[in-house]
């Protein structure tokens, strides 16, 4: 999810759900190289657990990733062989990786020879006309005796010419079945579901077949939606707690949540508006929610905004009961 699922949502995530396993955006391997390790891969504390989630085709590179993400105290790192965006294939990772389970296995053989971390894999059922059930359960056997430890599956496959990224996320039909299925016949492995979990009843549905849910864009455009995950996937108290039934979180107190790590953003440099960028989507569904985020944009673009922005904005919100 390049472009969303960055530090800042992951800390707006973190006032929603304290247990829930946050990923980063996907990082290449030869940007970790050539590019500013510091911008790719700091992180507030706050946000763990946390997996780095890393492309490229490289075992080289992607060993020296490893290494950099137990330097810098990532608790996972997650090889994608999933993407299917023209310019990843470019690049040749992503899903067309699938084609090759021999080098995925050798990149993930590296990589968990590097460093001490869970080396994980998130990928699809298949790609183009490379979607039997027999071929997942290959590319699976051959990574996994490489050193995955978990596999995020996304239950569609990808079509590698003729779909652009949205469209493989739609178009491809789910295949929910295929992924209980490699559960089942390898009970063995830890094996995550994705694609189309679009709340957290689906998610408790999916549950009974596999270890675990990956759920991505459902997230980020209504993060609201998930505010029970720790009660009722951890067992936990949540996060926050502004109701009666304890799984009630205001949008308010998401943002006051948010206010020490937005000042020592700000003050370090950083616009308030790459944090705010990301609460757009907080208020839905309620009188005045278009006003109030046209507000906050246009407050947030200011010149030296600050955390002051975010004290409005959430007084605004408490004065309406939200």
């Amino acid at each position: 999810m390049m472009d969303c699922t960055d530090r800042h949502f992951r800390m707006i995530m973190r006032q929603v759900s304290r247990r829930a396993l946050l990923y980063t955006e996907m990082v290449v391997a030869q940007a970790l190289h050539h590019g500013r390790r510091d911008r790719l891969l700091d992180f507030d504390p706050a946000e763990h657990p946390l997996a780095l989630q890393v492309g490229g085709d490289d075992p080289v590179l992607l060993a020296e990733a490893a290494r950099l993400a137990h330097d810098w105290g990532y608790d996972e790192i997650n090889l994608n062989v999933g993407c299917p965006s023209p310019r990843v294939q470019q690049g040749n990772f992503g899903a067309c990786l699938m084609a090759d389970p021999a080098r995925v296995a050798r990149c993930i053989a590296a990589m968990a020879a590097a460093a001490p971390l869970p080396v994980t894999v998130k990928h699809r059922i298949g790609i183009d006309d490379h979607d039997s059930y027999a071929e997942l359960l290959a590319f699976v056997d051959t990574v996994a005796a490489a050193g995955a430890v978990r596999f995020a599956v996304h239950a569609r496959k990808a079509w590698l010419q003729g779909l652009d990224p949205r469209q493989n996320r739609t178009i491809p039909p789910l295949r929910y079945d295929l992924v209980q299925a490699l559960k089942r016949d390898r009970p063995q492995l830890t094996v995550e579901l994705n694609g189309g979990l679009e709340t957290l009843a689906a998610c408790h549905e999916a549950l009974v077949g596999v270890d675990g849910v990956m759920v991505g864009r459902a997230a980020y455009h209504h993060p609201l939606r998930w505010a029970a995950v720790d009660r009722e996937v951890f067992g936990a108290a949540p996060a926050t707690n502004d109701g009666d039934d304890g799984d009630t979180i205001r949008p308010s107190t998401v943002i006051r949540g948010l206010l020490d790590y937005s000042d020592t953003w700000c003050r370090g440099g950083g616009r308030l508006w790459a944090i705010a960028r990301h609460l757009v989507h907080l208020v839905e569904g309620v009188a005045g929610a278009r006003r109030w985020r046209q507000q906050l944009t246009r407050d947030a673009c200011t010149t030296g905004a600050g955390p002051e922005v975010f004290e409005q904005a959430a007084r605004q919100l408490e004065a309406h009961g939200h």
